[in-house]
């Protein structure tokens, strides 16, 4: 057989292959087509263009569709599908989710990919883009939700679904065979319809035989893809893709890299085990693991998100201590929304500062117990802050919790402070009366002094 394709999708009369390999619908060297199914209606497929059943052109073939059990699904640009379909009005209009004009984006939809918007991008640079663009604040409250909605549906597959963010997940569906009555591949095809029937959001997958090559698989379909990368392929596929494709090799690696003539993992595959480690240490092992696609690990259903967290990106920069207290306060509470609507606490404090020359701060507090409490949280944080208010200008603050747990045991009594217990009594009240009459009901005072300020 030839060059194998690792996603044998065929939409009308286009064979659409992973970028610079050569495809084949049909296995050259046998006179019968390669197995695959209608991902429309899950039947078997022939070597036709269309479903011979339901006429779909969603056809998927591969060697090694029906025994392969590792897969990574990805919610298709998540937040900016989510408001769509909140509002149909938005269904063919550009729609970019981020911040003000100094803020980046979250997400773009694909409609305004089209014109070059990405992810992280300046927002000034996204409406110079595509200026006809509707540009809509986030809303992680609503995403979370969602999120945790697709999540569930997930785990009605199968028990093995590792969390990696709040729209996109491991699963490993192996021996799901009797359960499902279907291959893992078929059961996935059918989980993808029925999120998008249920919950209104598309999904892509990425199917392989490891967490490595499913996450590779599922960014090179989108949207609603489904793309496959077999065992039997696996260095052929790898060898003509370059150094950035494996998992930790961002821009500074990649300049190392390249200095000493690497830029394909191709001739990663080539160079020996020692000298990699080596040049780049403990780094060298996984290059040279990875750019074999061997990836030993299992997919995790405690591997739920790491940290909880919120942030914000001035219109100008900030300096004072003052400004940036009151601005900390609202994100505290959004962290601490979060984290109690999920039934989790964290035991450390993360302070995020970024500088008017764009250097990042991150600063830590590790906790006693525990804490999901806005003024828990809110209390060690601006300590951290106030530190690092030395009369720089900043341009982003953030706030977050990190070594999440349940909260079954947080925030207990602390004799070194014995008004806590009443603080977190208060918080909670106030939290019923929010839930009651809204967040705006009832706030603390600077809470009340930041709305002033506003007006």
């Amino acid at each position: 057989m030839q060059a194998v394709c690792g996603a044998r999708r065929v939409c009308g009369n286009v064979v659409r292959p992973f970028p610079e390999r050569e495809c084949f619908d049909v296995d050259p060297a046998a006179d019968h087509p390669l197995p695959g199914f209608c991902r429309s209606c899950l039947a078997d497929c022939d070597d036709g263009e269309r479903c011979k059943v339901c006429g779909s052109p969603r056809l998927i073939r591969h060697s090694e569709i029906h025994s392969l059990s590792i897969a990574h699904i990805d919610c298709d640009a998540f937040y900016a599908a989510v408001e769509k379909r909140d509002n149909p009005e938005l269904a063919d209009k550009p729609l970019i989710i981020g911040g003000g004009r100094r803020g980046v984006v979250s997400t773009a939809c694909y409609i305004a990919r089209i014109s070059g918007v990405g992810s992280a991008m300046p927002m000034f640079k996204a409406l110079k883009l595509c200026p006809d663009a509707t540009v809509m604040r986030p809303n992680i409250e609503k995403y979370s939700k969602v999120g945790r909605e697709v999540r569930q549906l997930m785990r009605d597959v199968t028990p093995l679904v590792e969390p990696l963010s709040i729209d996109e997940a491991f699963l490993d569906l192996t021996g799901t065979e009797r359960l499902h009555k279907h291959s893992p591949a078929r059961t996935l095809a059918k989980l993808a319809s029925h999120i998008e029937d249920t919950l209104g959001v598309s999904v892509s997958i990425g199917l392989s035989h490891n967490k490595f090559l499913a996450k590779v698989a599922s960014d090179f379909d989108k949207p609603r893809g489904f793309s496959i990368i077999g065992e039997t392929e696996t260095l052929h596929f790898l060898h003509e893709q370059q150094v950035s494709l494996i998992w930790g090799v961002g821009k500074a690696l990649q300049r190392k890299l390249r200095k000493d003539g690497i830029t394909t993992i191709g001739q990663l595959q080539t160079s020996d085990l020692k000298l990699l480690m080596q040049r780049y240490g403990t780094m060298g092992q996984r290059l040279h693991e990875l750019s074999r696609g061997l990836d030993s690990r299992k997919v995790s259903p405690d591997g739920e998100a790491k940290s909880i967290s919120a942030e914000t990106t001035f219109n100008t920069d900030i300096a004072e201590a003052a400004e940036l207290e009151r601005i900390l306060w609202p994100l505290v509470q959004k962290v601490s929304r979060r984290a109690k609507a999920a039934g989790l606490a964290g035991e450390t404090v993360v302070l995020k500062m970024k500088t008017a020359d764009f250097k990042i701060r991150t600063r830590n507090r590790k906790l006693d117990t525990a804490t999901q409490l806005a003024d828990r949280i809110y209390r060690e944080a601006v300590p951290l802050m106030r530190r690092e208010a030395d009369g720089t200008a900043f341009r982003l603050i953030g706030i977050g919790i990190s070594q999440l747990q349940s909260d079954g045991f947080a925030d207990q009594a602390n004799l070194l402070d014995p008004d806590a217990g009443k603080r977190a009594s208060a918080e909670h009240a106030m939290d019923k009366l929010r839930e009651r009459f809204g967040r705006e009901a009832i706030d603390k005072g600077i809470g009340f002094e930041r709305r002033e300020r506003r007006r």
